[in-house]
Order: structure tokens, then sequence, then C-alpha cells
């Protein structure tokens, strides 16, 4: 598609006139693109739970690491991809960004044919899969600059929750392609589950046969045509406001790449301060609070470093620092989104952790949590449903609050999620103490959706209020700022989950949790809602 060098979108007339069949046209691709990008990156919370059913000879711990360096990862690369699209321009850059996540899903399909595949491996892989959780950044980038701004909560809602889909697509998909040779002779040999696994339709036996390869294959399926699709589909916005300068796409690979590699080198850093030794870390146990921070510090301040035309362009999107709507919204997107992230790829192991097993108190007088409940639910089962109701409903938060303010509707999702957080961790902690923990399933699953929506709802009023509070340069390189903070919750999250699990204490993650929304409730309260306020909104 030819680069676009007039885009005028709040002019009604040119809206009409052509601009919005070319702003839906580069939506609805933009959409399945982040779909498979989330679903790559974050896989790695279905895979752990199948690596545990199968019998990989790796500790609970050592699973939960690699949820944790997808996480990580992917929040990271969008601190580079954030400034893709003033660099770059759209359609290099969704069509780059989404083939580099062939990589990661071919090399998964071939590990996990092979139960002594080691542990870096794996955590190579899970690196790699921080693909998908970057372009999310670029994405809502690109799609910002092709809307009016009485359409940013429906735009950036659309394309963010159909985008999340790809956690509850993968979530589905994934463990239902597991239980056929999809793929012939050319996926491998199949493997036998020790431990009853399941799907959305129900629980698969022990003793079943299963190709736990095919969740790395699959995705081919759509990255090649959607890779070919964002190529000839998509446009570049040559204007002063997107991308004034516009390279040419053999460039704007290399500079991609070059800002990508800048974020792989700081996470592997931070991962290597955080893992323990026995998991290829270096064992120093630096606090996750002071990790992320240096990860954080050191790939803004490395970019900030890249000589020429880049280092200009950047030091004018680096203003967004000054503003301190900035950071106000990077904590209170990190309420909504972070959680929502977080919670989907801890909840399929966090499930299968407290309900797959009786905790039981022993002949020595010490509570265990190693014996499998045979009536406890199957993880893969419902994991999935929390995840779609967060992404099906975050389209209509961003509908409503184009209504009625997003504020407003930030409040009231904050109250609920503080309210459901707090009772989450009440039934977590009955069912961690009990021999039959599947008694308390029911009231902990449903609460748990209540707290999935409520984010969903929230991701979709937060974008509201960036577009009211930020200008048209600005909102882009906002709205993939706070994104990039808000993701390191699927790394923040699984990991807090793993060390109060390991602690025998998982309610006081939930605790923590409600505590951090409470303090959200306030900032959105004092900076956009309240009477005085810079930006009232409503």
């Amino acid at each position: 598609m030819a680069d676009l060098k007039t885009w005028n979108v709040e002019d009604e007339a040119f809206w009409e006139s052509g601009g919005k069949s070319v702003a839906n046209r580069n939506l609805w691709i933009s959409i399945p693109c982040l779909l498979a990008g989330f679903g790559v990156w974050m896989q790695w919370g279905v895979l752990t739970v199948q690596m545990l059913n199968l019998g990989f000879p790796f500790e609970q711990s050592e699973l939960f690491t690699l949820t944790a360096i997808a996480g990580l990862t992917g929040a990271t690369l969008r601190i580079p991809s954030s400034f893709f699209i003033r660099l770059c321009g759209g359609r290099n850059t969704i069509a780059f960004t989404t083939a580099l996540l062939i990589l990661p899903a071919i090399g998964a399909g071939i590990a996990l044919q092979d139960k002594n595949t080691p542990l870096w491996v794996f955590q190579l892989l899970a690196l790699l899969s921080g693909f998908g959780g970057g372009n999310f950044a670029s994405s809502m980038s690109n799609i910002n600059f092709f809307f009016p701004k009485r359409m940013q909560g429906y735009a950036l809602g659309m394309n963010a929750g159909l985008g999340n889909f790809g956690v509850t697509t993968m979530q589905i998909v994934v463990p239902l392609v597991m239980t056929a040779s999809i793929f012939g002779a050319l996926g491998g040999d199949s493997m036998i589950l020790q431990s009853t696994s399941g799907t959305l339709i129900g629980k698969i036996p022990a003793g079943s046969e299963t190709w736990i390869q095919n969740s790395g294959f699959i995705w081919l399926l759509t990255l090649v045509p959607l890779s070919i699709l964002a190529w000839f589909g998509m446009n570049n916005i040559s204007t002063a406001e997107v991308t004034p300068k516009q390279p040419g796409a053999l460039a704007s690979f290399g500079v991609m790449s070059g800002m990508l590699l800048i974020g792989f080198v700081t996470a592997i850093l931070g991962l290597w301060l955080l893992l323990p030794e026995k998991a290829n870390g270096s064992g120093f146990g630096v606090p996750k609070e002071i990790v992320l921070l240096l990860v954080i510090t050191a790939t803004v301040y490395l970019l900030k470093l890249i000589p020429g035309q880049i280092r200009t362009n950047l030091q004018r999107q680096y203003k967004i620092f000054g503003n301190r709507h900035t950071w106000v919204m990077s904590v209170i997107y990190t309420m909504t989104f972070g959680s929502f992230i977080g919670f989907s790829a801890a909840f399929p192991l966090a499930i299968k952790v407290i309900f797959g097993y009786s905790h039981v108190i022993g002949v020595d007088g010490v509570m265990t949590h190693d014996t499998v409940n045979a009536n406890g639910p199957s993880a893969l089962m419902y994991a999935w449903m929390g995840a779609f109701i967060g992404a099906l409903i975050r389209p209509l938060g961003g509908w409503i609050a184009d209504k009625v303010g997003g504020a407003l509707v930030t409040q009231i999702i904050t109250v609920v999620m503080v309210v459901s957080a707090l009772g989450v961790a009440y039934y977590m902690k009955a069912a961690y103490a009990s021999a039959t923990p599947e008694e308390y399933f029911v009231p902990f699953f449903l609460l748990f959706l209540v707290l999935f929506a409520a984010t969903g709802i929230g991701n979709g009023s937060t974008f509201r209020t960036i577009s009211q509070v930020f200008n048209k340069e600005q909102a882009g390189p906002v709205l993939g700022w706070t994104s990039a903070v808000a993701a390191y919750g699927a790394f923040y999250i699984p990991k807090v989950f793993g060390e109060q699990i390991t602690a025998t204490t998982p309610e006081i993650a939930l605790y923590g949790f409600a505590t951090f929304y409470a303090v959200c409730l306030v900032i959105n309260w004092w900076y956009y809602l309240r009477k005085n306020a810079e930006f009232h909104n409503p």
C-alpha cells in the first residue's frame, strides 16, 4: 500500500470521503496481528501446566520462571516498540514485528518434542516470545493515529480488546490442538499424560496421548499469511505528526532490530540478576522491584544513546516523560491492563497448584502440598474464561467511557477490583489449607471472573482518559509507554504468585494487589475526577 502523505481525520469531510475506510482497513488487519502476538507471548502459562502434566523434569518454581521471563521480556520490548511508528511507519512495523513471531513458534514446536530439552532452551524461547508482548505498544500507537479523537475509545478498545483475545484464543486452541496428530509425521511423536489434563470441553485422563509440540507449530498457520497481509494491506502515515521522515523498508527493519536488541540485552541482564542459580540466574536474589527499575531505566537510557536521526526523533518523543500525567496514567493503566495480563499468565498454573493438589498435614505435623487431588478441576478447562471475559468486555469499556467519561468508569471498576481481589484472597487461603480444595473452587473462580471483567472495562476507560489528556503527537507514545509499564504485570504477578505459593501463603499476593488498587482509586479521583482537577474527565 502507498504511504499516506495527507492525513487529517479531525476534518469531517476528509474522514467521510475516504479516511474512514482506510482507517478501518488498517484496524481490521492490525487486530489479528496483535491477537497472534498475544497468543505466542502468553502461551507459556498454558504450556507450563501441560509440561507438569507430562512429567517434564522441572520443579514448579522453575516452570513459573518461564512465564516470568516471557512477561519481563515482552514488557521491556514495549519500550522501544513505543517509538517504532514515528521512526519507521505503521505498515513497516506491523509486518516486520508479526513476522518475528515465527521464530519462537517454530522453536517451541521443536523443543517440546523432547522431555530432555534443557531448561535454558525453554527460557530462550520464552525470551523470544517477548516479541509478541512488545507488539502491543506499536500496534496501539499506530491505530491511535488513524482515528479522530471522538472515536479513540472505540478504536483503541477494539484493537486492544480483540487483540487481547489472543490470550483466550491461545488458552482454547492450544489445549485442543495438543489432542491430535494434526501435522502428521512433520509434527513429531506423541507423549503420554502422567496427570489429568483437559480442554474447554472436558478432562483428558492420565495415560492419554498428547502432542504438546503442536502448540508451537499451530501459530505458523496464521503468522505467515498475517505478515503478508500486513505488508500488502496496511499504510504508513508519512506526515509531520506521525512519521515525518519515512525510511525505506530495509532501513526500518534495521532500526527496529537494533532497538529490540537493546531491550533484549537489558531484559536478559535483569533476569540474570533475579533468577536463582539453579534456574540459570546469578543467584544474587536481587528484589524484583529493583530489577524492574533497573531494566526500565537502562532501556530508556540506552535507546537515547542511539546516534543520528533516531536520537533526534526519540528526544522529541521523550518529552512525554516531562509530563506528570504520563506517570499518573502509567500507574492507573498498570492497575487495569497489568492485572489483566498478569492474571492471564498466572491463572492456569495457580488453579493447577492450589486446586489440583490436596493440602494435608503429614505425620510430622507439617502441611504438604504435593498429593494429587483426583477431584481437582482441570486448569486448562477453566482458565481461558478469565481472559475471554476481560478481552470481550474491553471494547464495551471504551464505548461506555466515550459516553460518560473515562475517569468515572475507571473509578467504579477500581472499587469492584478491590472487593473482588479480597474475595479471591479469602477463598484462596481456605483452599490452600484444605484436603478438599475443590469445595472452594466455584466462589474463587467466579470472583476471579469478576476481577477479569473489571480489568477489561478499565482497559478501555483508561485509553479514553489518555486521549483527552494528551495532544495528538504525544498520545501515541504515551499509549505505548503506559502499555509497556503495565505489561510488567505479566512478569510481576506470576513471580509474586510463585513466591507466595512457595511460602504457602498465596492469599498474600491478592491482599497486596487489593492494596495497590485502593491507592489507584485515590490517584484517579485526585487527578481526573474531582471537580477542580486539571483534566476533569468527565
